[in-house]
Formats: C-alpha cells, sequence, structure tokens
C-alpha cells in the first residue's frame, strides 16, 4: 500500500517523531508500504513523518549495492569531515539546493527483527541517513540550504559538478 506524502508547509514535518517502543506487525507493514511509496515517488530515502506517522522509523535505498536499510530509532553517534552536496526532498517537491553534511556518519539503529544495528556510511549514504533522521527530528534540508538551485538549472548544475 502507498501513502500519501505530506508536502511542506505542514506541522508534522516540524514535530520530532517519538521512539518506536516496540515492534509489531504493524511496525513492519509500515515499513514495508513506507519502502513501496519511496519506490513509487522515485526517492532514496523517506521518514514516517514524511507519511503522517509521528514515529522514529525511516527506509533508505541509495543503490543495489548498498541495499535496503529500514531504520528503526535510529540515531548518528559519531560524525566526521564535512561535504557539500545538492538535496531535494518528497515532501517540498520542486526545491533543490546544496547542503552542508558531515562525509561520514556512524547510525546505531534497530532492525526489523529488533537487532541493534551500527553503521558506517560515507559519501551519498551518509547524506541520506543525515537527511532522513534530521527528519525523525523535525527538521528540514531547507534550513541548511547554503544555495538555492533552480529546478531548471539542477541538471546543468549536477553536470558541472559531477567531478567534486
Amino acid at each position: 500500500m502507498r501513502y500519501p506524502i505530506v508536502i511542506h508547509p505542514n506541522e508534522r514535518l516540524m514535530q520530532k517523531a517519538i521512539p518506536v517502543t516496540m515492534i509489531t506487525d504493524e511496525t513492519i507493514t509500515i515499513l514495508e508500504n513506507m519502502y513501496e511509496t519511496m519506490i513509487a515517488h522515485d526517492g532514496i530515502g523517506l521518514a514516517a513523518p514524511q507519511i503522517g506517522k509521528n514515529i522514529q522509523l525511516a527506509v533508505i535505498e541509495v543503490d543495489e549495492e548498498t541495499g535496503l536499510f529500514e531504520l528503526i530509532n535510529p540515531e548518528i553517534i559519531e560524525s566526521k569531515g564535512t561535504d557539500v552536496d545538492v538535496e531535494g526532498c518528497l515532501s517540498i517537491p520542486g526545491t533543490y539546493g546544496t547542503v552542508e553534511r558531515a562525509e561520514e556518519v556512524t547510525v546505531r539503529y534497530f532492525d526489523r527483527e529488533g537487532d541493534e544495528i551500527e553503521v558506517t556510511a560515507y559519501g551519498y549514504l551518509a547524506r541520506a541517513f543525515q537527511h532522513e533522521i534530521d527528519h525523525l527530528n523535525g527538521e528540514l534540508f531547507i534550513d541548511k540550504i547554503i544555495e538555492p538551485i533552480k529546478p531548471e538549472d539542477l541538471d546543468a548544475y549536477m553536470e558541472e559538478h559531477l567531478d567534486d
């Protein structure tokens, strides 16, 4: 089942999500539906507040190589370096801009089995983790934009910065 995406401005996007206290069949169903929703909207990440659910769940899949991450109660426990790159968001369609993020992050979360996982991510995957965890904290990338990029200029910007 696909969920409708909550579009900015909407107060639900600015609220800190509450931790999941028990992983239930409903939790698993929400994760699976979030993944289906993310794929249907050509996204690489989706946090529960973006589908109107104020709980700490997120899904991320930047490519087949890294695979799918289903995050329950994720937190960044370490970050290193800085990197500036372009971001967009399913909840803020047509808005793009450069955002400074950590180049490397270590994230601790629970998986659908309730196992605690730690993963260290670099580059684009690290950016995706930070973006989705921001959503769970009620923070939006538009509040961190350094340089706005018009939708019609996005392809040219990406081509120009391909080697960055």
